[in-house]
């Protein structure tokens, strides 16, 4: 009887070490991101094996480039990157949530409550977190549509002229473009060093044009986008040698350069090719004053399509007679190249809308930061046009935490120690926010608690410039619904996933035996 017992609690402090390896591991992670949420928080150096090196404040690059070797390590990693790719922002926070559910599980856990009862109150918790944010989103329209700029600036940190250009983006757009599932307006940015910042109507390529004898600008540009190679089709070298094989390759030749001349006939004045351009071609095309660009990304000839209603062509294409090809053809008001740059731009097609925002960039240290702060300015824009929004600075955090320590008087046995989890998670961006700031984290959340039950406002957290508690709607400290709601889920998904990971673990240790 006594070998059995010793076995069985064997197995638990087997159980229990496995859990805490990965918690730990989880735990690591988050400290490494702790540092850079809120106002004050700080940037990250990150230093590759060649010395290179990265200067950040954005969560999902500093995991995405630090050397993780641990499974659940990567996990996390990979709970954030799918953040970062859905919604565009909010990694930190999931990242924060998701280490402080584990460590509130681990000790629930340890303390004898089961893991399946944790996982059980883990998902009601989120389940009524989440309802709760829902239930006080407030929708962006024409009477607070000024607060965009500060849902940028919030994302942007604090960088005025990078909202201003995010915003001016998305009123180019329209609700309706942004709305539009597929559609990420953070494709929009570009930094580019020593550019101005600059928003406008139109599509840019990061290449030259193919001869600088070809014209540097075309206005009433009439444009044909070839999705393929500008070339002859290919004879192999031993077909070539023989007298047969010659002749197909003069014929071919001549076809070739007959639907280049019927390009030339088509009126197109700016061709735009996916590969590589022939010799023939390209002589016949820039003596005709045609602006050829070769290897475009197959992306940007795609944005440029939507924008001037030109329909890409395969080379076989151009078989056709030239009244089809024109059908092809689609237009913008200019096409130049910026020689400074080194790019060229496609304005005010007469298809979709598109913003194009540069953003400017004193050295190349710099142009990746200016880009990411964009981009998440411009991922939040957008996630509040298709959610709304919920105050910020980790103030709706708190009131829906104490609203789920209420939930937990309501659950009947162990479950309720699950909803604690998530009760503990949600605390935890406004306590990093708090300790970022210089304050005593726990001081801060009891006067921000007491003020809003007091005062029946949600709304308030703290000035991290004072300590006061102050009203974060009108501060304009705004996060986007959407931003909150997946990185809630994203946490829990981790968090979840690891407790079960480690009952796996367990099983499989037992069939072994």
């Amino acid at each position: 009887m006594s070998s059995s017992h010793g076995a069985n609690n064997s197995d638990l402090d087997s159980r229990f070490t496995a859990l805490e390896t990965n918690i730990e591991a989880i735990r690591a992670v988050a400290s490494a991101v702790k540092g850079t949420i809120g106002p004050k928080g700080l940037d990250t150096m990150l230093v590759d094996q060649m010395g290179d090196i990265v200067i950040t404040n954005d969560g999902v690059t500093i995991l995405n480039l630090m050397e993780v070797n641990h499974p659940a390590a990567r996990m996390l990693i990979n709970i954030a990157r799918v953040q970062q790719e859905e919604i565009g922002d909010g990694t930190t926070t999931a990242t924060l949530m998701a280490g402080e559910m584990l460590s509130e599980g681990l000790k629930q856990v340890t303390q004898g409550v089961p893991i399946a009862r944790v996982i059980e109150g883990l998902r009601i918790g989120l389940a009524q977190a989440i309802e709760e944010f829902e239930a006080r989103t407030q929708e962006i329209d024409q009477d607070n549509y000024s607060l965009l700029t500060k849902i940028a600036l919030v994302a942007g940190r604090e960088y005025e002229d990078i909202a201003n250009l995010v915003v001016k983006s998305a009123q180019i757009m329209g609700s309706e473009k942004l709305l539009e599932p597929s559609f990420k307006l953070s494709d929009s940015i570009k930094a580019i060093e020593g550019a101005n910042n600059e928003v406008f109507v139109g599509t840019l390529i990061n290449k030259e044009r193919m001869n600088k004898q070809s014209p540097k600008e075309v206005l009433n540009a009439k444009i044909l986008i070839i999705d393929d190679a500008l070339e002859p089709e290919a004879i192999d070298d031993a077909a070539l040698a023989t007298e047969k094989g010659f002749t197909r390759f003069m014929e071919l030749r001549e076809e070739f350069k007959q639907s280049i001349e019927k390009i030339v006939e088509s009126g197109a004045n700016v061709v735009l090719v996916d590969r590589g351009v022939n010799d023939l071609a390209e002589e016949i095309l820039i003596d005709n004053g045609i602006m050829v660009v070769e290897r475009v990304a197959n992306k940007e000839l795609q944005k440029i399509s939507k924008h001037t209603k030109a329909k890409m062509i395969k080379r076989t294409g151009l078989n056709k007679q030239v009244e089809a090809i024109k059908n092809y053809i689609g237009s913008a008001e200019k096409v130049y190249e910026d020689e400074k740059l080194e790019n060229i731009r496609i304005l005010n097609g007469i298809g979709e809308p598109i913003a194009t925002v540069i953003v400017s960039a004193s050295t190349s240290e710099v142009v990746g930061e200016r880009e990411r702060i964009a981009k998440d300015a411009a991922s939040s824009v957008q996630a509040t046009f298709k959610k709304g929004f919920v105050p910020g600075g980790g103030s709706i955090d708190l009131y829906i935490a104490r609203k789920l320590e209420s939930l937990q008087k309501d659950i009947k046995g162990m479950t309720s120690f699950g909803v604690k989890c998530v009760a503990s998670a949600l605390e935890k961006p406004f306590m990093q926010i708090a300790t970022n700031a210089g304050y005593n984290p726990l001081e801060k959340i009891g006067n921000v608690t007491q003020a809003q039950v007091e005062q029946n406002n949600f709304a308030l957290g703290i000035d991290c410039d004072t300590g006061d508690v102050k009203d974060m709607l009108v501060e304009g400290i705004i996060d986007p619904t959407l931003v909150k709601i997946h990185a809630l889920k994203a946490a829990g998904e981790v968090a979840e996933a690891i407790l079960r990971i480690d009952t796996i673990i367990r099983k499989k240790q037992e069939s072994n035996l």
